[in-house]
């Protein structure tokens, strides 16, 4: 008697990148939303209450949608944590007390090729030579922006945006590691309601001195953290990594670029220069070539 074969997921490369570009145009908002929250809370309050809230809001969508806690992935769950939920807002609340958000739009750049380099380490995939010849493009165009075309002096907030994506990287393979085997939100979801009690006491800490009588622009862009940056977006980003691989829905990321110069430039006034508009071009060409490229 032959037993049948245990069928496999299958990938949507598609599906994945579009998926994958949505959670993009909401990330996108997120350094020109922390620069507005800033001017009513300081960044420890910010990165503390902006988890806190979207822990409240997965620990209701979990109970009502009876989900029950997947104990074997504990693991995984406390890295994001780590990553995800302190690591990346936190470094990048203190980067945006110095660097404007169109600028810092750039530098995160550099996040597709870090995630491309964790998804080989540790996500099991293989991307081709020409996969990684066009991530160090993307790479190279980046850093090229950041160093000496960008019309600013680097500094210690091009240094925490620099370990942003280093940490966020790491946190974007995890995710979307695990997403491979529960919904995309979930896997979000359950880190932000593990992390509640450090969450909340964190955002109780912060209050006497963190609160700094906040106006309406800082109120919504708080929420926005929250229930956008913090969680809807890693509804569409996981399941886009999952469905389409995590090295190559990583390389949409890229397109964050336009997003944040975008919106930095209609929220916040920030000058968009011809030199940041080719670099934003230069990378989406990048992202296009390296689309097909081979990720095993």
């Amino acid at each position: 008697m032959t037993t049948a074969p245990t069928p496999t997921k299958k990938h949507h490369p598609l599906a994945g990148l579009v998926l994958g570009f949505v959670g993009v145009v909401i990330f996108g908002a997120t350094l020109p939303v922390t620069r507005v929250a800033l001017t009513g809370f300081d960044p420890a309050f910010i990165t503390f209450a902006r988890a806190f809230l979207a822990g409240l809001a997965s620990a209701i969508a979990l109970v009502v949608a009876r989900k029950r806690l997947p104990k074997r992935h504990l693991a995984a769950f406390a890295m994001i944590g780590v990553t995800l939920v302190f690591g990346f807002p936190g470094l990048v609340n203190v980067a945006m007390q110095t660097v404007p958000a169109a600028h810092g739009g750039i530098v995160l750049g550099v996040l597709p090729l870090l995630t491309a380099i964790f998804a080989a380490l540790i996500g099991g995939e293989r991307p081709g030579p020409a996969f990684w010849a066009w991530g160090v493009a993307g790479a190279a165009l980046v850093l090229g922006f950041t160093l000496r075309g960008g019309g600013f002096v680097p500094g210690i907030g091009h240094l925490w945006l620099g370990c942003a994506a280093m940490v966020s990287a790491l946190g974007y393979v995890v995710s979307g590691k695990l997403a491979r085997e529960l919904p995309g939100w979930e896997v979000i979801a359950w880190a932000l309601v593990l992390c509640l009690p450090l969450t909340g006491l964190g955002t109780w800490w912060a209050w006497a001195g963190g609160v700094h009588a906040p106006q309406g622009p800082a109120l919504w862009a708080l929420a926005y953290l929250a229930f956008g940056s913090m969680f809807a977006g890693f509804f569409f980003w996981n399941a886009g990594l999952a469905m389409g691989g995590i090295a190559r829905v990583g390389q949409v990321q890229l397109l964050q670029t336009f997003v944040t110069l975008g919106i930095a430039a209609l929220l916040l006034g920030e000058q968009i220069t011809p030199v940041m508009l080719g670099f934003a071009a230069a990378v989406a060409v990048v992202v296009w070539c390296g689309r097909k490229a081979r990720v095993a």
